[in-house]
């Protein structure tokens, strides 16, 4: 099966139950605890769902404060996580206790402009500790 993203409707608004029905019981699980947990105290972030015209579907924009941590999207059987970073990162990401596989792929991305893309696939809450340590990094960024 081919991935293909999802929420593509602008009069529908990704609600909790939207995402649901969408995302199917076990991988909205994923999602919700993430959600629940990024949003929570500790980490204080926010999420603004916009539906974007140039791509024709709806994106969470995860941020801190003003600054923007990370962007979420919907596809069939996953959601998709990007971070964005500049060359100055590489070495700290590198450093990181994270999916080797997470950093290859990193290593392999073409720039998009000075802004090189990390892009996860989460399907598996085993896929979460990952996303968080990255999320912290992002977070703890200048």
């Amino acid at each position: 099966m081919e991935a293909e993203m999802l929420l593509r409707d602008a009069n529908i608004f990704p609600s909790g139950e939207v995402l649901q029905e969408t995302l199917g019981d076990n991988i909205y699980s994923v999602l919700s605890s993430f959600l629940e947990t990024i949003t929570s105290e500790e980490y204080n972030l926010s999420i603004e769902w916009k539906f974007y015209n140039d791509g024709k579907a709806w994106l969470g924009k995860i941020t801190h404060k003003k600054k923007t941590i990370l962007w979420l999207s919907v596809w069939n059987g996953f959601f998709k996580i990007s971070f964005y970073f500049t060359e100055k990162h590489l070495e700290a990401i590198d450093e990181l206790t994270i999916s080797e596989v997470i950093k290859e792929e990193f290593c392999k991305m073409k720039p998009v402009g000075k802004l090189i893309p990390m892009i996860m696939n989460i399907a598996h809450k085993e896929q979460i500790q990952d996303l968080l340590t990255v999320v912290c990094f992002k977070m703890s960024l200048k």
